[in-house]
């Protein structure tokens, strides 16, 4: 029985008067007579949100959008709202699946800290598209740095080779006018350290976001929190150039963290948040240290740190805002568009500032290589 022909049969049976409202009970009985074809979440995502209704009903159109894989606040603000204690235990316990299904639940119990967002989730997820946007980065980023590696027979602190910021993708203040470079230094790295780090963090938490968001949210955020960080860097450190996808890898690792502390982490999870928490706070340190070392050569770059910061706090911000809205529509909650707005506000003024502010200042930029 195809969607259109089930919602048909439930309006006919469970609502002739056209009211617009179902009871849920009625609905469970018509589904289980019929053997009617309903996920298990979607069942119990159902109840949720009549338990959040006075008399046990919800609206056919919460209904339709539920057949339909659509959801709104209202259904959290159901769960929230519900008497029905939904059991937290049911996606650990089930037996008999196979490697894909445990990967896919542990991605579900890493990246989604509600329960019903969990089993919401294992029950809908598709394995197409497969999360291709951090894969294709990283494999970017990793060969590009073999290839300037094996050009400057140097894997470690590439930065201080002179011929490295000769690159066409650094971010450097003299070429402030290329406007790609202040998203193409995402592909260049200072060296092994850097990239390896970047790249782990890609693959263990950019590829699970994305398999759960989708690739347009997740992109959207790794790119925002990019350029966020080269045009903070041309706004609060004007003198250093810039490399590296640490705005994009900062972005994800805080939104991430921010949402699932926000909740009563599950007891898996603990530790491995404590080594991300201190993976990113150690990789601040060095970044810090890069940037105000005495260099070697003594006229060697020092890229700057501040794109790690930027990073964290469009995660913080956008980043949250995307992972705490999921499967929900962004377009109808009013703490998206500020955010939207507010970043919009900085793209411009950092723009300005980069037209204006230099000559304005005065300010001593390296010569571009």
């Amino acid at each position: 029985m195809d969607r259109s022909s089930l919602l048909q049969l439930i309006q006919e049976q469970l609502d002739p008067d056209n009211t617009g409202f179902i009871g849920v009970e009625t609905f469970a009985s018509l589904v289980h007579s019929h053997e009617l074809p309903l996920d298990p979440a979607k069942l119990d995502m159902l109840v949720a949100l009549a338990q959040g209704n006075d008399e046990g009903q919800v609206c056919y159109q919460e209904l339709v959008d539920l057949m339909s894989s659509k959801r709104s606040s209202s259904f959290k603000r159901a769960i929230a709202n519900g008497q029905r204690a939904l059991p937290r235990d049911v996606l650990l316990d089930e037996t008999g699946l196979g490697f894909y299904k445990r990967f896919v639940r542990y991605v579900a119990y890493e990246i989604l800290p509600c329960e019903m967002d969990r089993r919401w989730y294992f029950y809908q997820h598709r394995s197409c598209p497969p999360p291709v946007f951090m894969a294709a980065v990283t494999l970017t980023q990793i060969i590009v740095f073999l290839c300037y590696g094996a050009r400057l027979n140097k894997w470690v602190l590439q930065t201080y080779h002179p011929e490295y910021m000769k690159s066409p993708l650094v971010y450097h203040p003299g070429h402030r006018a290329r406007a790609w470079r202040f998203l193409t230094y995402m592909f260049m790295h200072v060296g092994l350290e850097q990239l390896g780090f970047n790249a782990l963090l890609q693959l263990m938490i950019g590829v699970p976001l994305e398999m759960v968001h989708g690739i347009l949210r997740i992109s959207f955020l790794y790119l925002a929190g990019v350029l966020a960080g080269s045009l903070t860097v041309s706004i609060t450190d004007m003198r250093a150039p810039l490399v590296g996808g640490s705005g994009g890898v900062y972005a994800l690792c805080s939104a991430h963290l921010a949402n699932v502390v926000m909740v009563r982490p599950w007891p898996g999870g603990r530790a491995p948040r404590r080594v991300l928490r201190a993976a990113l706070s150690s990789e601040v340190g060095r970044a810090v240290w890069l940037r105000f070392s005495p260099p070697l050569p003594a006229s060697g770059p020092q890229p700057s740190f501040m794109a790690h910061l930027a990073g964290a706090i469009v995660g913080i911000s956008m980043g949250l805002t995307i992972l705490r809205s999921y499967e929900e529509s962004l377009r109808d909650q009013c703490g998206w568009w500020v955010v939207l707005l507010s970043y919009g506000t900085f793209l411009l003024f950092a723009v300005f500032w980069n037209v204006f502010a230099y000559d304005l200042l005065g300010a001593q930029i390296p010569p571009p290589p």
